[in-house]
C-alpha cells in the first residue's frame, strides 16, 4: 500500500510516499528556518506564502525520489491540523486536489499522531506504551492501548517545552531556533545555577514550564544589575537539567504506576539529546525506550503517511472534498 503524505502546519513544507507504513521511499522537506530566523520565530503569513511557493516542486521532487507515478498512489494523507491555518490550508489543498484528479481516497491525520508514529517507522510499537510527546507547541504524556487509542493523562499548564526552550535561547543571545543550540551548550557546561524543578514532586503528571522560564529570565537580569557575567554554558546546561528531569520523572512514575515497560518519545524536542540520555541512564533496562532518528523527530511528510496507514487500518473511513483544516484540532481516538 503506497500512501502519499503532505505536512504543511508550521514552516516546513513536506510531502512522502510511503510502503505499507514501513518503507520511506520518499520525504522531501522544504525547510523556511533561515527565512524566519531573523524574525526569532515563525511569522505566520510568511510561512503560508511559501508553502505556496514551494508545494508543487516539493510534490515532484517527492515522486521523483520514489520512482513511482501519481497512478501508483494508493491513500492520501494529510495533516488537518493543529498548526497555523494558512499553513495547514496550502497543504491540505494541495491534497485535496491530487486526491481529485487522480481519484484516489483522502483522509486528514492529526499532527500529533504523526509525530507519535514516527516511531513506527524504525521501531515496532509494541503496546500498551506511554508517549511523551514534547514539542514547540505541545507538552503531553499520552497512553496507548492499542493503534490509535489516545488518552492524554497529562499536558503542559502553559508553555511547551519546546517554546521554553526558544525564549530561554533569546535571553541568552542564542539563534532561532533556540532548542539545538541549548542543546549542544548545555553539554559544554554544568547544572551550576540550579533552577527550580516546577511540578516535580506534585503528584500529577502535568507540566509547567513558564516559571522555569521566568526563572532564567530574572537570574539572567539580576547578573546583569550586579555587572556579572553569564555563563551562558553553565545556564543552558541547568535549564535542560531541569527540564529534562522533570520531563523523564514523570513519564517514569506513570510508567511504573501502570507497569508499563514501552516508552516512545516524540515531536521536535525528541531530538534532544540531553532528554535521551536522561532517559537512557535513568529507565530500567527492561524499558523499550523509542525516539525516532534526528530526520524524522522534526515536522515531515514521511510521519503522516505512517499514521495515515495506521489510521487507515483501524478505521477505513475516507473524507471527501470538503476536508477542512482545523487551527486547534483535538487529538482523537478512531
Amino acid at each position: 500500500m503506497l500512501v502519499l503524505g503532505v505536512e504543511s502546519s508550521c514552516d516546513e513544507t513536506s510531502v512522502a510516499i510511503v510502503k505499507d507504513g514501513k518503507e520511506v521511499l520518499a520525504n522531501v522537506i522544504n525547510s523556511q528556518i533561515k527565512i524566519h530566523e531573523r524574525f526569532g520565530g515563525v511569522v505566520p503569513e510568511i510561512a503560508s506564502r511559501h508553502h505556496v511557493y514551494q508545494i508543487t516542486l516539493v510534490f515532484q521532487e517527492a515522486f521523483r525520489v520514489a520512482g513511482v507515478k501519481p497512478e501508483d498512489i494508493d491513500l492520501v494523507a494529510v495533516t488537518q491540523g493543529p498548526g497555523l491555518i494558512g499553513s495547514l490550508l496550502v497543504g491540505l489543498n494541495a491534497a485535496k486536489t491530487f486526491a481529485m484528479m487522480y481519484n484516489k481516497p483522502i483522509i486528514g491525520v492529526h499532527h500529533l499522531a504523526g509525530h507519535i508514529y514516527a516511531n513506527a517507522i524504525e521501531h515496532e510499537m509494541k503496546f500498551p506504551l506511554i508517549a511523551l510527546l514534547v514539542s514547540g507547541g505541545n507538552t503531553e504524556l499520552i497512553y496507548m492501548k492499542d493503534h490509535f487509542q489516545f488518552e492524554i493523562v497529562g499536558e503542559t499548564l502553559d508553555d511547551a517545552v519546546g517554546e521554553a526552550y526558544d525564549k530561554v535561547a533569546r535571553v541568552v543571545g542564542l539563534p532561532y531556533p533556540g532548542g539545538p543550540h541549548v542543546d549542544r551548550l548545555a553539554h559544554l557546561g554544568c547544572d551550576s545555577y540550579h533552577l527550580p524543578r516546577v511540578y516535580l514532586d506534585d503528584g500529577s503528571y502535568n507540566f509547567s514550564f513558564s516559571g522555569l522560564k521566568s526563572a532564567v529570565i530574572n537570574l539572567v537580569h539580576n547578573l546583569h544589575q550586579r555587572n556579572q557575567d553569564v555563563n551562558v554554558n553553565d545556564l543552558c546546561a541547568s535549564f535542560q537539567d531541569s527540564v529534562t528531569e522533570v520531563l523523564v520523572r514523570k513519564t517514569l512514575q506513570l510508567a511504573k504506576k501502570d507497569n508499563i515497560k514501552n516508552i516512545i518519545v516524540a515531536g521536535g524536542v525528541s531530538a534532544n539529546k540531553g532528554l535521551k540520555e536522561r532517559f537512557l541512564k535513568e529507565a530500567p533496562q527492561d524499558y523499550n525506550i523509542c525516539i525516532p532518528s534526528i530526520k524524522y523527530c522534526t515536522d515531515n511528510a514521511a510521519m503522516i503517511a505512517v499514521a495515515g496507514y495506521y489510521q487507515f487500518k483501524k478505521d477505513p473511513t475516507v473524507a471527501d472534498l470538503t476536508l477542512n483544516a482545523c487551527a486547534s484540532l483535538e487529538l482523537q481516538s478512531k
